[in-house]
C-alpha cells in the first residue's frame, strides 16, 4: 500500500512587479525557494488589464537555471541575442535551459478581449549542468500528449508519465513531472510519485482537498507543498477543479541567487555579472533546439 503524501505548508500567491512593469503574482521566490529545491520561483501571470502587461520583459540575461513558460491565454513572442525566436501560443510550453548563460526578452500578447495568461517556473541547474549549452525544447499545444478518464477528468501530461503516457519534454536534469489536471465536481485523482521528489500542487480555477482528510481546502492562487510519501489524492468535492502538479529530484546545493542568474557561490555569482558588463557573458555560439 501506498503512503499518501500530506500538505506540509500552504502559499498563497501575492502581487508584485517584474520586467518593465508587469504586474503578475508570485506563488513562491528567493524566501521560500530552500524549502521547494529544484524549483526556485512560480510566477502566475495572468491579467485582462493590457496596460499590467504590454510592457513585457525586455532584454535579460540568465544562467544556471532553467525557464519553464505555460501559456493559457494570449500569446508571448520571444527572442534572444543569438538570433532565435519565436512565440508561446496557449497550450504551448517552452523549456529554456539558460545553462553557460544567454541574453533574451518575452513580450506579451493578449487576446482581442485583453485577456493575457501563463505561469513561468525557474528550476535549478546542479554545479555541474549549470554552465552546459543552452537549449530548447518548444513544444505546442497540440504535442502535449492528453489523457481523458471516464469520470471526465482530463490530465494534460507536459513532463513525466501518467497511466503510462509520457509527456513530451524529457530528458530534463531533474527528471521532473508536470501535470495540468482538470477535475469535475465530486471526483478524485489519485497518482504515484517518486517517493525521492520535491512534489507541490498549484490551483489554477476552483478549490480542493489537496490529502485525505485535510482540515482546509487549497484555494484558486495557493500551493500545496507536500511532504514525504509515494502517493497523492486530491478531491473536488465543491465544483470542478484544475491544478499543476510539479514534481522534481532534489539537488541539495548551495544557492547564490541574484536577479535572473543562480549559482553555487557568491564569486560565481559576482564573475556572470562582471562577464555580462564586459560583453562575454555568451559562451555558445547557438543554443540547441528540441
Amino acid at each position: 500500500m501506498h503512503t499518501n503524501r500530506t500538505v506540509k505548508h500552504i502559499l498563497t500567491r501575492r502581487p508584485t512587479l517584474e520586467g518593465a512593469g508587469v504586474h503578475l503574482f508570485r506563488v513562491f521566490g528567493n524566501a521560500e525557494a530552500p524549502r521547494l529545491d529544484p524549483f526556485l520561483l512560480l510566477d502566475d501571470f495572468r491579467s485582462n488589464n493590457p496596460d499590467h502587461y504590454l510592457a513585457g520583459f525586455p532584454w535579460h540575461p540568465h544562467r544556471g537555471i532553467e525557464t519553464v513558460t505555460y501559456m493559457l491565454r494570449g500569446s508571448v513572442e520571444h527572442g534572444d541575442s543569438l538570433g532565435n525566436s519565436g512565440v508561446i501560443k496557449p497550450g504551448d510550453i517552452q523549456w529554456m535551459t539558460a545553462g553557460s548563460g544567454i541574453i533574451h526578452q518575452e513580450m506579451p500578447k493578449g487576446e482581442p478581449s485583453g485577456h493575457m495568461g501563463g505561469l513561468q517556473l525557474w528550476v535549478n541547474l546542479p554545479a555541474q549542468h549549470k554552465m552546459m549549452t543552452p537549449r530548447y525544447r518548444g513544444v505546442t499545444a497540440e504535442d502535449v500528449a492528453e489523457v481523458r478518464l471516464e469520470s471526465g477528468a482530463v490530465v494534460r501530461v507536459i513532463a513525466g508519465e501518467f497511466r503510462g503516457v509520457r509527456g513530451p519534454v524529457q530528458e530534463i536534469v531533474c527528471e521532473p513531472e508536470y501535470l495540468d489536471v482538470t477535475l469535475p465536481a465530486e471526483d478524485s485523482f489519485l497518482h504515484e510519485l517518486s517517493p525521492d521528489h520535491m512534489v507541490f500542487a498549484y490551483v489554477l480555477q476552483g478549490q480542493g482537498c489537496f490529502h485525505p482528510h485535510a482540515s482546509q481546502n487549497v484555494m484558486e492562487g495557493q500551493a500545496a507543498l507536500y511532504g514525504e510519501g509515494e502517493s497523492v489524492r486530491i478531491d473536488s468535492p465543491d465544483g470542478e477543479l484544475r491544478f499543476l502538479l510539479i514534481s522534481g529530484k532534489p539537488i541539495g546545493e548551495p544557492v547564490a541567487w541574484y536577479g535572473p542568474i543562480v549559482m553555487n557561490t557568491d564569486a560565481e555569482l559576482e564573475q556572470a555579472f562582471a562577464e555580462y558588463r564586459a560583453g562575454t557573458f555568451l559562451k555558445h555560439a547557438q543554443p540547441e533546439s528540441g
